[in-house]
């Protein structure tokens, strides 16, 4: 799916009960998802397929979480004193935008389906 087209969906879907309002924020929130998406497709190609780039994906993520979450404290032996506390926060939020994320593809499946074709066709 092409970083417009993604872009176009995720404002739209992100929009499901129309009483939302996206605020700056949301939509801020939704670019930078989008442009970590483009370059995550930048990545495909004959020396990477769509699972290995995910994986890297993943770990990309895993490692900035980590990073972020280091914040503020000042030991690293306080930092590892709450690593299950922060292992659960990330692994619950992930697993909410995840779920989210299936719920919206399968609602709109045809329609992703086609964006995907599109993009394939004009490369």
């Amino acid at each position: 799916m092409s970083q417009n087209n993604m872009q176009d969906s995720n404002i739209q879907d992100s929009n499901v009960d129309a009483n939302i309002e996206i605020t700056p924020e949301m939509q801020a929130f939704y670019q930078r998802a989008d442009a970590i998406i483009g370059i995550a497709n930048s990545q495909l190609g004959s020396e990477s397929h769509s699972g290995q780039v995910g994986a890297s994906l993943l770990y990309a993520a895993a490692r900035y979480s980590a990073s972020v979450a280091s914040i503020g404290f000042v030991k690293g032996d306080d930092f590892a004193k709450e690593k299950d506390d922060i292992v659960e926060f990330y692994v619950k939020q992930y697993r909410q935008m995840l779920s989210d994320n299936l719920t919206d593809y399968a609602q709109n499946f045809d329609k992703y389906v086609q964006l995907n074709q599109d993009d394939k066709a004009a490369k």
